[in-house]
């Protein structure tokens, strides 16, 4: 029998996980000391009991840290198999190494979960598909695809062009774009320093198109929204935007809420600030993909029969 728990910055995401499966969420308690320092307890027996722990790692760092302490309860408490569950995988911007003397983050995460004593990891479009070969378990690479594509199947447009902001989602672009049959225009950008665009250009026709940018992840929505100004500027009808992860860290309410977007869909896999959300963003949750994947991985059925894999 699997028991479900997760972290704090997840627990909401992790209820319907469970609710999705049928079960409930086995209780955590964190303990934390006025120094900042924390501790976790599993508040239910797990002995020779299949888990899964639901955390997304975005920041602060503590929420990895947390994710690392239930994963250590799990495996001293008898587990018998630990699932890590982390629909945003953090660090993943840093797979390699682009300039002397700079560590690669998402190496040392994928160690520091294995040192822990995950058997296996579940998670949702990673920065960079070779992450996943930094694990020495199996991982379970889901895509919001499977979510994103039938809603714009839904849309039923007639002019539809995906697009990317940048060269590094070619990939995932035309993915989208093979399985509508629509054209794919590219946004070429330069960068001086992170998260600051130094130029932009954009190749393809996207004239009288209604226009859908593709991205992994939405972090201050700088390359998202000048992209959105660019395809208008050279004659799109509309422009909207898919980001499975919504990070939207310092100005990106107000740049998305002021731009020329005319909607960011995003999934749950980052809980959004209530106190900055827009109209303009809408919301597909996630938590059935992961519970589909979690009942065929209990029941030993292949997963990418029952899932659209990119």
């Amino acid at each position: 029998m699997l028991k479900i728990l997760a972290g704090s910055s997840s627990t909401a995401f992790g209820e319907r996980v469970a609710t999705a499966f049928g079960g409930d969420l086995v209780p955590v308690k964190t303990t934390k000391f006025s120094d900042g320092e924390f501790t976790v307890s599993i508040e239910e027996t797990i002995r020779g009991k299949e888990v899964a722990i639901v955390q997304s790692t975005f920041p602060p760092t503590d929420n990895l840290m947390e994710l690392l302490l239930l994963i250590d309860a799990a495996k001293r408490a008898s587990a018998k198999r630990i699932i890590a569950i982390i629909p945003y995988f953090g660090f993943a911007r840093q797979d390699r190494k682009d300039k002397p003397r700079v560590a690669i983050g998402a190496k040392l995460v994928a160690n520091l979960l294995t040192a822990a004593g995950i058997d296996r990891l579940m998670t949702m479009d990673l920065h960079a598909d070779q992450i996943q070969g930094f694990f020495e378990v199996p991982v379970d690479h889901l895509y919001a695809s499977a979510l994103f594509v039938p809603y714009l199947q839904d849309l039923k447009t007639e002019n539809l062009c995906i697009a990317t902001p940048d060269t590094g989602g070619t990939k995932r672009a035309n993915s989208y774009a093979k399985a509508l049959g629509v054209d794919m225009a590219i946004c070429y950008k330069q960068r001086k320093v992170a998260n600051q665009i130094e130029n932009m250009t954009v190749i393809g026709d996207v004239s009288g198109k209604d226009v859908v940018l593709v991205d992994d992840m939405c972090d201050t929505a700088g390359t998202l929204t000048k992209a959105a100004s660019l395809m208008m500027g050279h004659g799109a009808l509309s422009v909207r935007a898919l980001c499975t992860h919504a990070v939207l860290s310092g100005p990106a309410y107000e740049r998305i809420s002021e731009s020329a977007l005319t909607e960011l869909v995003v999934t749950d896999s980052i809980p959004l600030d209530s106190n900055k959300n827009t109209d303009k963003i809408k919301v597909l949750p996630v938590h059935d993909l992961f519970a589909k994947t979690l009942t065929c991985l209990v029941e030993n059925r292949s997963i990418s029969d029952t899932l659209l894999i990119q």
